[in-house]
């Protein structure tokens, strides 16, 4: 495998993190640059920086993932998701370097009853799923050499996410009500991260679904992450899991009710697939208990 420069944006995120790790472990060489590093709102600094260590690969993790509070700063969630990936796109085609641009299952409507694939019409209702998708396309309009990669339910070892909130109040909670009307499809951070490594060294351009194949209501995966962690950890849970519909739940934005994501290119390009997300969960908690025991 040849050894490959990459910069990594939002290299301080739950992605970003376990992306630089697992470059770095691969003996690759890295950049990795969080908001201190470079501000991906201002175009010059990306050029600067982008430029300045002429990566083969920038994979473009920086993102307003605040879904709710984009509904009411709609500014901010287009500066960054919109703005910033078009300047991150602007100035990686000036270095000559591949660009990733990881994007996500919003940008559907979440109404299908079928996973969604690449080449399905996209069609947002949340400003996060828009800022999204309007950065999707100017990653298309502006890089010759691109992979979208669109993923969902996202949870990994840094950060906040699902998976540790559940096992938090699991612990804590005499009852805890979790939807069981919203069908998606889980993503180990450190699968994706493989994943996306495997990518960056072909020239197979375009747009990808990449999660933990197979698909749950959160609820399903709440009922999952309890008997695994039982299993795994040895974890007593006084939560009793009990399912509840959406509008039990009211929340600024809204949630695609069906966001499972087939893995159409995946297939057409030749990669193997995702393995499911019931054992990409397993290995996830183990490595949980692994830095507890370290």
């Amino acid at each position: 495998m040849p050894r490959m420069k990459v910069l990594v944006t939002g290299s301080a995120g739950q992605l970003g993190q376990d992306i630089v790790l697992l470059l770095q472990r691969e003996g690759h060489e890295v950049l990795g640059c969080d908001r201190l590093e470079m501000d991906i709102t201002d175009l010059d600094q990306c050029i600067e920086v982008i430029g300045g260590f002429r990566p083969d690969a920038v994979i473009h993790c920086a993102a307003h993932t605040a879904v709710d509070v984009a509904e009411s700063d709609i500014v901010a969630a287009y500066l960054i998701n919109a703005t910033g990936s078009r300047n991150v796109a602007v100035a990686s085609e000036k270095a000559g370097a591949k660009l990733v641009y990881i994007s996500t299952d919003y940008v559907f409507n979440g109404l299908g009853t079928q996973p969604y694939h690449e080449y399905d019409n996209t069609d947002p209702q949340s400003i996060y799923g828009k800022s999204k998708r309007a950065g999707e396309i100017l990653v298309q309009s502006l890089s010759s050499k691109y992979f979208i990669v669109r993923t969902s339910w996202v949870y990994g070892k840094y950060g906040h996410n699902f998976v540790k909130t559940m096992l938090k109040l699991g612990q804590e909670k005499p009852l805890l009500q979790v939807v069981d009307d919203q069908h998606g499809s889980p993503t180990y951070t450190v699968d994706l991260a493989r994943f996306l490594l495997e990518l960056i060294q072909t020239e197979k351009y375009g747009v990808y679904h990449a999660s933990n194949s197979g698909s749950c209501t959160w609820y399903e995966f709440a009922s999952a992450i309890f008997a695994e962690a039982k299993d795994i950890l040895g974890l007593s849970f006084t939560a009793k899991l009990e399912p509840c519909d959406t509008k039990q739940f009211p929340r600024p934005a809204p949630r695609p009710r069906n966001s499972a994501l087939e893995h159409l290119s995946i297939y057409t390009n030749g990669f193997q697939d995702i393995r499911h997300w019931r054992e990409a969960l397993r290995d996830f908690l183990l490595e949980l208990d692994k830095n507890q025991d370290d």
